[in-house]
């Protein structure tokens, strides 16, 4: 299962860094690559082996310091 998050206030590797660990710390998630677009809407594509809430995405994110507007899953 894939799923694409939507984040704001992402502006350097510092912020990669920080967004991956907090989400790759989620139960399920196997994988996480993050797209960083410098003061716009960075992506984040969460890949995991089982369901993961929208709640829990967005406190990890916000635990990371940012903030989800959105996610998609397929």
């Amino acid at each position: 299962m894939t799923t694409t998050v939507k984040i704001s206030g992402m502006t350097c590797g510092h912020c990669v860094n920080a967004v991956t660990e907090e989400l790759g710390a989620l139960d399920g998630v196997d994988h996480v690559a993050v797209e960083l677009v410098n003061g716009g809407i960075s992506t984040a594509r969460l890949t995991t082996t089982s369901q993961v809430s929208e709640s829990a995405i967005s406190e990890a994110v916000a635990e990371a310091g940012y903030v989800m507007l959105g996610a998609d899953a397929n």
